[in-house]
This record gives C-alpha cells, structure tokens and sequence, in this order.
C-alpha cells in the first residue's frame, strides 16, 4: 500500500507527519538533498533534516548526482523511508533519470515504503512536471529530455500556494492548468496525505 506525505515545508509540518506515522525513534531515512544544489537558497534542506532528527529518526543521506549505482540501491533498499528535499524539480528530475533511482523509488513506493517528498519532492510523483515551469527554472536540467515524471500519484500537487515569494507563480500554474490538471495546491503548512487509495489534504 502506498504512503506518501508530500508537502511544500517539511519544517512547518512535522507534527502532522508524527500523527500520520507513529513510532518514528531510531527509524532510518533516505534523505535525498538533491534537488536543491543549484538552488542558492536552500536552508530548507537543514531545517527538514534537523526536523527528521528532532523525531528520532536517523538521517542517511543520499546525494543521487554524485553517489554510484551501488550506493543508491543499497542506501534506498536498507533505510526505512524516503524523503526527498525541496529545490529545482527539473534538475532533481534529470538526476533522478540518469541514475535510475527513479524506477527505484518507485518500486519502493509501490512496496509500500514511507515515502515524504517535499516541494519538487512531490511534484516529481505527478505523471509530468511540465506545468511547474513558472515556479521552477527548467534551463538548469539541460540533460532532461523529457518532462515525464514518476507516475505514482494521478493528481499533480501544487506546493507553496498562498506562500511568499511564490505566491504569483502558484497561481500562475492554478490559471494555466486547472481546467485540464487535478491540481491540488497546498500552503507550506498542509500535507497532501496518501494512503493506498485514500487521499487527503491535513494542516491549514
């Protein structure tokens, strides 16, 4: 059964991510930063991380650009969760591809493996990450030839909404999509919750 908690600030949060998973001391995280290396504000990657440990959890982290093949199967098959961090969902997307670990993650997910995607971490889950092009900057990902994405949610998560500084992006993406996508934006203190079938948005 999957479970997934995607949303836009794994910081503003976490209390509801303890209630949707209990029992969290000493459990294992793949913690997958990569998305946010060429982001030149990207403090959201140690405030979710220092929020996985404030929990008990045991941070592993995984830089999938750089680690070899072995390490990201190993890291991704012994760790109990998944959490993928915020930043350019196109380069993360790119990253992703070239080293497999998206057909990895999404057989983990399939398995049944916690999986915790934050900002470009739950868009990637969409079928396609085209429609976040006002909100991310696509010329970074010069190697991605195509905008398909992993394919495990049929709803496509629109994170920040309401949230400075992407209040107008966000809304740019509500306007151009919303009659041809199921959007579903959330603000940086809501999570879009996943369990098996089930789906709902928690926080406010």
């Amino acid at each position: 059964m999957k479970k997934l908690f995607l949303v836009s600030s794994f910081e503003e949060t976490a209390s509801l991510f303890g209630a949707f998973e209990e029992d969290l001391m000493g459990r294992t995280v793949t913690f997958i930063p990569t998305a946010a290396i060429r982001e030149q504000v990207n403090f959201y990657v140690q405030n979710g991380r220092k929020a996985l440990e404030e929990m008990g959890l045991v941070v592993d982290e995984l830089e999938i650009s750089t680690a070899s093949p072995q390490e990201i199967e190993s890291k991704l098959q012994r760790n109990d969760m998944i959490y993928v961090t915020g930043g350019n969902t196109f380069f993360l997307l790119q990253e992703l591809k070239k080293s497999g670990a998206d057909q990895l993650i999404q057989a983990h997910i399939q398995a049944g493996k916690i999986y915790i995607g934050e900002s470009a971490g739950s868009i990637i889950l969409a079928p396609h990450i085209e429609y976040v092009k006002e909100m991310d900057d696509s010329k970074v990902a010069s190697d991605l030839e195509s905008y398909r994405a992993l394919n495990v949610i049929d709803f496509y998560p629109v994170p920040h909404h309401g949230c400075f500084p992407f209040v107008e992006s966000a809304e740019k993406v509500l306007a151009e999509y919303q009659s041809e996508l199921p959007l579903i934006p959330i603000t940086n203190a809501q999570a879009i919750v996943v369990e098996g079938d089930q789906i709902k948005v928690v926080g406010e």
